[in-house]
């Protein structure tokens, strides 16, 4: 008589990082569940058993993309020897990512969700909630940038904020229309001559 083998464990983080290939490539809306369970090597009852809905796991694997795919962005931003150094470094990671995407480019959280069902309205208003905390971390940059002297007293912090994080966004959709690196890294470095 045959003896069964152990099951294999579940990697919750391996599954993770699989549905993030997949949210990255098509969107929140797009990714189908066939697409995540196919990627992450789950059936239907184990993905429900252990997220509990596609929801829940594209905030799972949001976070995750957050603090490593999507992280480069704001740890040029807060590392930056200057204001501008910092600014462009963000633009030029921003850039890296956009280009990384596993399907047709752009970042997670600027495209993962665009236009949105009315059904998904909270998950649209977590990622704008989300966007909108990219651009005061950009404010708070640009305000110590003042402080400390690499930025002149009266530079408009908040019109600068969110022109950087228009170009941001503005990056990753030029990414996902198929720009290339060169294109997307001239478009920051003319973005940062605003600064001087």
């Amino acid at each position: 008589m045959a003896t069964r083998g152990r099951p294999r464990s579940f990697d919750r983080d391996t599954a993770l990082r699989r549905a993030i290939e997949v949210f990255w490539a098509k969107g929140y809306e797009g990714a189908q569940l066939v697409d995540l369970t196919a990627a992450m090597g789950i059936n239907p009852p184990s993905f429900y058993a252990a997220f509990g809905s596609k929801e829940t796991l594209f905030r799972e694997a949001l976070d995750l993309y957050l603090a490593t795919d999507g992280a480069g962005s704001m740890r040029a931003l807060e590392t930056g020897a200057t204001a501008r150094k910092s600014i462009l470094g963000m633009l030029t990671a921003s850039a890296e990512i956009a280009l990384a995407s596993p399907g047709v480019g752009g970042c997670m959280l600027i495209l993962g969700l665009v236009n949105g069902l009315p059904e998904n309205d909270g998950l649209r208003r977590h990622l704008a909630d989300l966007r909108r905390e990219t651009t005061e971390r950009i404010r708070r940059r640009l305000r110590r940038g003042v402080e400390d002297g690499d930025l002149p007293a009266g530079t408009d912090i908040g019109g600068l904020a969110t022109f950087f994080g228009t170009v941001m966004q503005g990056l990753s959709l030029h990414a996902r229309d198929g720009a290339s690196r060169e294109e997307l890294l001239a478009a920051a470095i003319a973005a940062v001559t605003v600064l001087g």
